[in-house]
């Protein structure tokens, strides 16, 4: 059986992502304000997503040094977005449509290493009787986001519709279950875990993220003024990640039992909510950061899809926006 952790797919929104923690939010208004000399540690903006957690696997191993590394936990990633382009955070944890949505709005980012890529993970939910052919009419909830403004874009045009032929009801991930249960949307773009509580409330899924391969890509996106002065941190940040993929792959029942209290879903399910995400390893990370690598050659077709459904202000140069030079570099302690 295939292993699940070889496997892409954000069940995005894992979240996607979205979990208001309280501490991270003091952190950010707390110790983030200011000035960030480079003495102090690479901040990094995230949210509840079992694609992002392996960095939080490796703080709850004892592997990140605080001192080169602060896990920032937010509420979505518009509010990452909005933090780097402030300076309150360096890095963040972002799908590749945000990191390219963020630099049309004039935030200098660059991709550094390749966290999942959705291969299933991001789907789109419906009540019972309410299929692909008969979307027309119903609410639609999803995020305000790149994300989830992507999967929309892309099942509208998967059956046919135009926008103005579905209501649209804008949510975050956290609230998922909570509108399915209160009938506040027939149809729902969400991910894991959420898209398993909906599932077995009912819920079934019409349509995801294996329609549209490699549109749907998560990143850790770096300000380009950090690269330097945060150059060993973000070492150090790459090297764990790849540290806690393979403890996950070798010691997945040990590795769950951290995972599974931010996640909020049992231990025996933390492998399964990974089922649609692909989690490259470094080797696999340079071949598709690398100069006419996989990443580099889709993202015009990425941008492309953005500017065409409206989701882009203006487009860039995507290619300058991969930077390879720390998955390159050996293991840092």
């Amino acid at each position: 059986m295939e292993n699940a952790f070889n496997r892409v797919h954000p069940d995005r929104n894992l979240y996607r992502r979205t979990l208001l923690q309280f501490a991270g939010v003091a952190l950010l208004n707390g110790c983030l304000n200011g000035c960030a000399p480079p003495s102090l540690p690479l901040r990094v903006g995230t949210i509840v997503f079992p694609g992002y957690e392996l960095l939080f696997l490796a703080r709850s191993l004892g592997w990140l040094k605080p001192e080169l590394v602060r896990l920032i936990e937010l509420q979505n990633s518009s509010d990452s977005v909005r933090a780097l382009a402030a300076g309150k955070l360096e890095a963040a944890q972002l799908t590749m449509d945000e990191m390219i949505s963020a630099r049309a709005g004039g935030v200098d980012l660059r991709a550094i290493l390749v966290l999942d890529t959705s291969d299933g993970a991001d789907q789109v939910l419906a009540r019972p009787g309410i299929s692909m052919s008969n979307l027309a009419g119903h609410k639609i909830a999803a995020e305000d986001n790149s994300v989830g403004a992507l999967m929309m874009a892309s099942l509208l045009e998967a059956s046919g519709l135009r926008v103005d032929q579905v209501v649209k009801v804008p949510i975050t991930q956290s609230r998922a279950v909570e509108i399915y249960q209160k009938g506040l949307a027939e149809v729902l773009v969400t991910a894991e875990p959420w898209a398993s509580q909906i599932k077995a409330l009912g819920g079934h899924t019409i349509f995801d993220s294996t329609a549209v391969p490699d549109r749907i890509v998560d990143v850790i996106a770096v300000r380009a003024d950090a690269l330097e002065t945060h150059a060993n941190s973000l070492r150090h940040l790459v090297a764990m990640q790849f540290s806690a993929l393979d403890y996950f792959r070798k010691h997945p029942d040990q590795a769950s039992v951290y995972m599974a209290p931010r996640l909020q879903i049992a231990a025996g399910d933390v492998v399964a909510s990974f089922g649609g995400l692909k989690l490259p390893d470094r080797t696999q990370n340079q071949e598709m950061i690398r100069k006419n690598g996989s990443l580099y050659r889709n993202l015009p077709l990425l941008q492309s899809i953005l500017l065409n459904a409206k989701l882009l202000r203006k487009s860039v140069d995507v290619h300058a926006l991969l930077d390879d030079r720390f998955i390159r570099a050996g293991d840092a302690a």
